[in-house]
């Protein structure tokens, strides 16, 4: 959320870290066709990013809500002393929860957890898996990676939605004058899954929409997410061929994966992908850092998102309600960069 913006449910206004975003969730009639191009290659493991060793790689976010939401992010140590950010002794997975406990008055700040990592990256292959992510009305969670002076680094969204979304978007931000789409042919050799929402993934501060595609499994976000015992999301990065995005529920994760000698090459047709032939992969996006991150309400999951998203009441006042947030928690696995 360095400039996350998105519209799942209706047109919104969005100011970040870098400025206004808006987004229309209306599916793009303009088709491009684009190929996707896949290498035969076995990827190594780089940063394991697990267990006890987990914290020590990442950076906590402690400034206001870019997004302008109704949360306080908190420090390393005081995340860790609220119970907020903590390793699971019985099967070593990372928690990082939004306070289900504390009173706090309507429209008032709940506390949270935003964490940055410490490497940055300029490709390669990204992998989540996680067995529980943050669910519930006025909940925003979200994974993505982003360069800095954003826009001109760009932005990917791999993980992202609000309140009760079904199923998971997937948004890239380009913010050079250098060409950035995204289409989907109307062949059967369609390159991946998803509805694209979008096609320009160019991106300002005043008109940050970019170029969104929804994910068309209801696994992949959300209360369907957590039902399936979560699963894996996979980002790989080629400046040569584009950006693939996949999604696996737990029974459907590659065996190559789980052996940690991933070849995307045999994982069948991507739920996303923005090909290099429509966008200049290298020259828009760099030096990014992954951030795993839990609002509340904010530009997208409040105001109108959340008034269409058959929540009660309104996005402030569910902030009050501590039993909202129990289940808003990231129960992360590992986090994985290959190369």
């Amino acid at each position: 959320m360095h400039s996350l913006s998105k519209l799942f449910l209706a047109a919104l206004s969005l100011t970040t870290l870098a400025g206004a975003h808006q987004q229309s969730r209306a599916h793009s009639r303009h088709r491009t066709t684009v190929r996707r191009q896949s290498t035969n290659k076995i990827y190594k493991i780089q940063d394991l990013y697990q267990g006890e060793d987990f914290f020590n790689d990442w950076n906590y976010f402690t400034g206001s809500d870019p997004t302008g939401g109704n949360v306080n992010y908190l420090s390393k140590s005081d995340a860790q002393s609220k119970g907020l950010a903590y390793v699971n002794d019985c099967d070593n997975s990372t928690v990082l929860a939004v306070d289900s406990t504390s009173t706090v008055a309507a429209g008032g700040k709940r506390d949270s957890v935003r964490i940055t990592s410490q490497k940055s990256y300029n490709g390669g292959l990204f992998v989540i898996d996680a067995s529980n992510m943050p669910v519930g009305c006025s909940t925003w969670p979200s994974f993505w990676t982003v360069g800095p002076n954003w826009p001109s680094a760009g932005e990917i969204d791999i993980i992202e939605g609000v309140n009760d979304q079904t199923t998971n978007q997937m948004t890239l931000h380009s913010g050079t004058s250098q060409s950035c789409t995204i289409g989907k042919s109307n062949s059967s050799t369609d390159q991946f899954t998803g509805q694209v929402l979008g096609t320009s993934c160019y991106s300002t501060e005043n008109a940050d929409a970019g170029c969104s595609v929804e994910d068309t499994d209801t696994s992949s976000f959300g209360y369907g997410f957590n039902n399936a015992d979560g699963g894996v999301f996979a980002l790989l990065w080629d400046n040569s061929t584009g950006m693939s995005m996949w999604h696996f529920a737990r029974a459907d994760i590659p065996a190559d994966l789980t052996a940690q000698m991933p070849n995307p090459s045999t994982w069948g047709t991507p739920a996303g992908f923005w090909s290099s032939q429509s966008c200049d992969i290298s020259a828009n996006f760099y030096d990014h850092q992954m951030v795993v991150d839990t609002t509340i309400c904010g530009n997208w999951a409040g105001g109108s998102a959340y008034s269409s998203s058959g929540c009660p009441g309104k996005c402030t006042d569910m902030v009050a309600n501590a039993t909202n947030y129990v289940d808003a928690q990231w129960v992360i696995n590992y986090i994985a960069v290959f190369q």
